[in-house]
């Protein structure tokens, strides 16, 4: 039920709102100023070439982004209408885009360090079985929320707000979400370096060394910054949760500790994402551009695609 009041007691909660609006729009700004900025890349490097399983993962994940950028505005800023709902709605409709996004990068991820592995089996078995149990957890817990969420308008002295609340084990639900997918995340990191060394020590004396060894550079970089990023989200958020901080709702720490790590998280998810993919198909396409060799080419191909195997002749 909707709740309409200009009592003086609410100030302090519209301030805080209103802090957190800020923050909304920064995030959501961030995320179409990169979808403007890398849409001609995107032309290019997806909508234009061949269609596969990563063209499909980039185009989720890059307009799942902007839906949820749209979305959060709606419900973050305060001077647009909102009814109990939409609240409802929007905020469900956030969790689980959350949800897929975090499953596509998993598969982005599971296919890259296949790829890397030169198609191992054994790599593949651990991946999935990890990142089936993560995923299946997460998506429990999705449904938990869905179920025990209780979303509510208020219409303070002329403002908007959506105010949520939960039944059940919530807070812990979300904390071993968290844990468990930081856990996969690790470990991902931890198998991506293990690979590339161990291509770079068995690529140094080949002649093709020097092109495969640019290729896995390019692919740790962008591992790199996603893992980094993810590794400062899921701290930041476990801290926030366990810390005094969160209890206070209405201070002004707990609104720029929240909003920055509003912002950390969407720029994970919806920027480093989606270059994931971008990086590497745009340095296959310098590859392309500028190698006169057909087997070099063919070789970046094969290992850049994520899709094909690997010449025998570079058997790990």
């Amino acid at each position: 039920m909707t709740l309409v009041s200009d009592d003086l007691s609410w100030w302090p909660s519209i301030k805080s709102y209103n802090i957190s609006s800020y923050f909304a729009v920064a995030a959501s700004a961030g995320v179409m100023y990169d979808w403007a900025l890398t849409f001609g890349q995107e032309v290019e490097l997806v909508w234009r070439q061949r269609w596969s399983l990563m063209t499909a993962l980039y185009l989720g994940m890059r307009y799942l982004g902007i839906i949820y950028a749209v979305m959060l505005v709606q419900v973050g800023v305060p001077t647009i209408p909102v009814t109990d709902a939409v609240c409802y709605i929007n905020y469900i409709a956030l969790d689980w885009m959350s949800v897929v996004v975090n499953a596509i990068l998993g598969v982005i991820i599971t296919t890259r360090l296949h790829a890397m592995s030169q198609n191992s089996r054994k790599m593949l078995i651990l991946l999935v079985v990890v990142f089936l149990a993560v995923s299946t957890f997460n998506g429990v817990v999705a449904i938990f929320f869905t179920r025990n969420t209780l979303a509510e308008a208020f219409i303070l002295s002329g403002t908007y707000q959506c105010t949520i609340a939960y039944k059940g084990n919530a807070l812990l639900l979300d904390s071993l979400a968290w844990i468990l997918t930081t856990v996969w995340e690790v470990l991902a990191l931890y198998l991506a370096a293990w690979i590339a060394v161990k291509h770079f020590r068995e690529l140094r004396q080949q002649s093709a060394g020097g092109i495969i060894g640019d290729c896995f550079t390019v692919l740790m970089r962008t591992h790199m910054f996603y893992f980094a990023s993810f590794v400062v989200v899921s701290c930041s958020n476990l801290a926030y949760i366990f810390s005094p901080i969160s209890a206070d709702t209405y201070s002004l720490k707990n609104q720029l500790y929240n909003g920055l790590l509003q912002i950390f998280m969407l720029v994970q998810m919806f920027v480093l994402g989606p270059h994931l993919i971008l990086s590497v198909r745009e340095y296959h396409a310098k590859v392309m551009a500028d190698s006169d060799s057909g087997a070099g080419i063919a070789i970046i191909s094969i290992a850049l695609q994520e899709r094909a195997h690997m010449s025998t002749s570079l058997s790990m």
